[in-house]
């Protein structure tokens, strides 16, 4: 009896793992998932629509907000841990220019994030 409760056991555990798709919860936390060149690309995107909206005279909200999103895009770089590391520095000059936004100096952020920009352009060398 108890032979045959483990090979039921085993046998439901084997069929249950064989009915879901592991690659399906690769990204269970709603975002998703890109390679780290597509995700660098992903704000380098965002920090050009950053700066064409502080060359177009945006308000001081709307570009803070521009900014947040470039830096929330690159929790996306999913590499080894030195790509990670050198993000985390470029991220510093998107806070820097958001900070700067939000005390209305456009010149300041703008220079916060063509330095951003260039980080990350650098990370594709990383790859």
């Amino acid at each position: 009896m108890k032979l045959l409760k483990s090979a039921i056991v085993a046998l439901s555990l084997a069929l249950s793992l064989g009915t879901f798709s592991t690659t399906a919860v690769a990204c269970e936390d709603g975002r998703t998932c890109f390679g780290p060149e597509q995700a660098i690309d992903l704000v380098l995107g965002r920090i050009a629509e950053a700066m064409k909206a502080i060359d177009d005279g945006e308000d001081s909200a709307k570009i803070q907000k521009l900014i947040k999103h470039a830096s929330a895009a690159k929790k996306e770089i999913n590499a080894s841990d030195i790509v990670s590391r050198f993000a985390a520095k470029a991220n510093k000059n998107l806070k820097k220019a958001r900070k700067a936004a939000k005390s209305g100096d456009m010149v300041e952020a703008t220079g916060h994030l063509e330095a951003g920009e260039k980080a990350f352009e650098a990370l594709k060398g990383r790859l």
